[in-house]
């Protein structure tokens, strides 16, 4: 028992995954289900392998994007949680707003973004900020108003003003909250990157995904959604590496 706690949850993870894909690769082989109908994993990665240029080529320009717009989200989020959380004035405006801005559903708010803006960069960017901003705003905002109360009157017994009080009270108390924000947002990014392209782009993993079930490749839609997985992994990972630098909560 001892020795089963000490495991790497990461590595049982793994380890569920690779069973998880070899199990469905036996039920695969073993009922001759067809390739278009449900392909078995090894098929998948030589299309991976097969496609490798092509998937590299649609690849850059989403993660490009998702990266951009995470950026975006991330300042967006940050500026407008801290605004809502430390203005009284500011906070009955914003913070419907922030509720209101996931009302909106994508699918419909992307080709309308395409008809008034084209289909370069900004539509999309604009998707992935609204999918992205709202996790980060409303965990801004949770833990700048969560910090400690004793802290807070102890540092403003000792002087300090409103600015003092956030600097080296709030923020570091609400790192842990933001970048719960950033982890969430950084899941949504990829995906949200492949929905605003499905609405009008000449490249992208979104494209791919279309002209592969269109053409009914289903191995390269499973090849282009193991691409997406891989990237919002990628993301959220460097988020989670990002946290680890931010300064310790204050106890």
């Amino acid at each position: 028992m001892r020795k089963l706690k000490n495991i790497n949850p990461k590595l049982s993870a793994v380890g569920a995954l690779v069973v998880l894909v070899l199990l469905l690769e036996l039920v695969v082989r073993l009922f001759a289900i067809p390739a278009w109908l449900l392909p078995a994993p090894s098929e998948v990665l030589a299309v991976l392998w097969q496609s490798r240029a092509v998937l590299w080529h649609h690849s850059q320009r989403t993660v490009g994007e998702a990266a951009l717009g995470l950026g975006l989200a991330a300042a967006l989020g940050i500026g407008v949680g801290i605004a809502t959380a430390q203005s009284k004035v500011l906070r009955p405006i914003l913070y419907p707003l922030l509720v209101i801005s996931q009302t909106i559903p994508l699918l419909v708010l992307a080709p309308l973004l395409a008809v008034w803006l084209g289909f370069g960069l900004a539509p999309k960017l604009i998707v992935v900020v609204l999918a992205c901003f709202f996790p980060v705003a409303l965990d801004t905002v949770v833990g700048l108003e969560g910090a400690d109360r004793e802290m807070i009157r102890l540092v403003e017994s000792m002087g300090a003003d409103r600015g003092q009080v956030f600097w080296l009270v709030k923020l570091p108390q609400a790192w842990p909250a933001i970048f719960g924000g950033l982890r969430v947002a950084a899941s949504y990014c990829v995906t949200a990157a492949v929905v605003a392209e499905w609405m009008g782009s000449d490249r992208g993993l979104g494209i791919y995904l279309l002209s592969s079930a269109h053409a009914f490749k289903t191995a390269s839609v499973f090849a282009g959604i193991s691409i997406i997985v891989l990237a919002s992994l990628f993301f959220f990972a460097l988020v989670e590496a990002t946290g680890k630098l931010a300064p310790p909560r204050e106890e």
